[in-house]
């Protein structure tokens, strides 16, 4: 391979294949640097020597793609090239193959590229040539392997469930797939393997894994994809941290593809806790700022009278931060759910803050002394309005949630603009202890926080009908410096409950049976205990990558409207296929 010749091999004959990364003509000699996803050779090609292979080099491009026949010679010392590991040594062309030609790229083929994604992803079978992203392609077969190798260990057996099911419209919207034999039936494109792993429990399969594709239909995301790669797992009988050790034993081995140790065992944070403190169920705990929900100062409660909910985050040492910072960093505060935002700054001098003429000085006394403040820090505060409505008890409330969605932003932001995370470190977690359902204020119901088959606390089963609002479920989830890499939780196991949770969501005995009829049925024969977790395999290859953006790591993706700009896809298709599918486009 082009990337392999060493000084070892000086002296044997060689033949290389590949394309031509550049081309350098100076008469009597042609030197072609000579590419394939291993690294690259220098191949030198003379007129006096071997005129044939000469002439053939002379019609050579980039990107043509060649074969060399000829003889590893060591590089004099001045002309050894460092930056390549092939640089020691450079191959004498007897013989050069032309075999097929190319027209000029698009965009330079190298690591470094400025062209605009629409165009790497048009044309996309260029893209893959850069070297990056070929090491791309290979770490995510080596943490495919490194996966599958694991889970082996630990007696987890690989198999494939259907890509053709019924719909099963909780969630995210289906891809259907219209019958030909059966007008007016569809398949669905699974959103997951959820219920075919339980089944494959309820059949005594007792521990499984899959390497899965999976599909949504969900509306633009930046940085999601219509389908997408998860590593499916469940087992039976399982103990929550017998599982949790598996998956951290596995994110050890994955890591270590980059050559990174981490620490184990990951600390665990209750979802209340997590989300009081970070004001997110993903949190980044690479840096320290925290949030917490503050009493007003009695001194403050006339003034503040109008606010619900109130939080209070102290910054170490950011004192000096300049009033235009903190301007801007207010205009961001406003375009977040919060209805309020303010600070106050502690120096030896005292504290400064607008807020004193709101509430008083003596008021914004408190309020440091309330959260500990010390000399240097500065402390953001934000609020939420009383709404005036009423909805169903939560474990936290609508005006909890908007001002922990806020909170969390304003976290984000604020160690962006203050350069507040450090380089490098994984922190991984599990946020546990999620709520069972959360309340849709639009449509006024409950919906599963995770899916409807992950099983309530047993403490949490007799408030299903009375205060389904109060459930805790048995879920679970893996983060990683703000990015949420996996979820899981125990399952339902009986069909009893099945059934209530069904309720609880407003679904009628009707509806329960007509979407999820086959599997009721299979709960009555025997389920044992089980519960599992989905991990993001193309969010966990690209951390592992150092990328942002999940396309970075997939072969061919789509862009974030579900776009296939290389084979344009969605297209129009002929009418007669429609008419055999009995569908008419409205």
């Amino acid at each position: 391979m082009c990337g392999e010749l060493r000084k070892a091999h000086v002296g044997q004959k060689v033949f290389l294949a590949g394309w031509v990364d550049r081309r350098r003509d100076l008469g009597n000699l042609i030197f072609i640097d000579l590419r394939d996803h291993t690294g690259m050779t220098q191949v030198v090609v003379s007129r006096e020597k071997d005129p044939e292979a000469h002439e053939k080099g002379e019609q050579v491009r980039s990107e043509f793609v060649v074969g060399v026949e000829g003889e590893v010679l060591e590089r004099s010392a001045e002309t050894v090239n460092a930056q390549v590991a092939t640089g020691e040594v450079e191959v004498r062309a007897r013989r050069l193959l032309i075999l097929n030609e190319a027209k000029t790229p698009p965009f330079a083929i190298e690591d470094e590229t400025k062209t605009a994604e629409e165009t790497r992803l048009r044309y996309r079978y260029l893209d893959l040539r850069r070297p990056r992203m070929q090491e791309r392609l290979r770490l995510r077969h080596r943490a495919a392997l490194a996966v599958r190798e694991h889970l082996s260990e630990h007696k987890f057996v690989e198999v494939e469930t259907p890509f053709m099911t019924r719909s099963t419209p909780e969630g995210a919207r289906d891809f259907l797939v219209p019958s030909r034999i059966q007008h007016g039936k569809f398949y669905a494109l699974p959103q997951s393997p959820q219920l075919f792993k339980q089944l494959l429990m309820i059949g005594g399969t007792d521990r499984y894994f899959q390497i899965v594709r999976c599909f949504r239909d969900e509306d633009f995301r930046a940085d999601r994809q219509a389908e997408f790669t998860q590593v499916d797992i469940e087992m039976a009988f399982p103990e929550r941290e017998a599982l949790f050790e598996i998956i951290e034993g596995l994110m050890e081995k994955l890591w270590a593809l980059a050559g990174v140790q981490i620490e184990r065992p990951f600390p665990h944070l209750t979802y209340d806790e997590a989300m009081e403190r970070f004001g997110s169920d993903k949190p980044d705990l690479r840096f320290g700022l925290e949030w917490r929900q503050i009493a007003v100062p009695a001194a403050a409660r006339e003034k503040l009278r109008l606010f619900e909910s109130l939080k209070a985050m102290r910054l170490p040492k950011l004192a000096e931060i300049s009033r235009s910072q903190l301007d801007r960093l207010q205009d961001f505060a406003r375009t977040t759910s919060a209805d309020w935002f303010s600070y106050f700054k502690v120096s030896g001098r005292g504290i400064q803050s607008p807020l004193g003429k709101v509430i008083g000085d003596e008021a914004v006394k408190a309020l440091a002394e309330g959260i500990g403040a010390e000399p240097g820090d500065l402390v953001l505060l934000l609020g939420i309005k009383k709404s005036g409505t009423t909805s169903p008890r939560t474990t936290r409330s609508s005006a909890d949630r908007r001002l922990d969605e806020a909170s969390g932003v304003l976290r984000l932001e604020a160690a962006r603009r203050f350069e507040l995370i450090p380089k490098g470190g994984w922190h991984f977690a599990w946020i546990v202890d999620f709520p069972m359902f959360e309340f849709d204020e639009k449509e006024k119901r409950f919906n599963a926080m995770h899916h409807p088959f992950t099983s309530p606390q047993e403490e949490d089963l007799e408030k299903l009908e009375s205060d389904p609002g109060d459930v805790k479920a048995l879920a679970y989830d893996l983060v990683l410096n703000g990015s949420e890499i996996g979820g899981g939780s125990i399952r339902i196991h009986r069909q009893d409950i099945q059934r209530r949770v069904f309720k609880a969501l407003g679904m009628t005995e009707e509806q329960a049976r007509a979407r999820f009829g086959f599997f009721l049925d299979a709960l009555e024969y025997g389920t044992p205990p089980h519960g599992g977790i989905a991990l993001g395999f193309d969010r966990i290859v690209a951390l592992l990558s150092g990328e942002s953006n999940i396309r970075e790591v997939i072969a061919f993706p789509k862009t974030a409207s579900a776009v296939d700009l290389m084979c344009e896809a969605p297209a129009e298709v002929d009418s007669r296929q429609l008419d055999e599918l009995g569908i008419r486009i409205k």
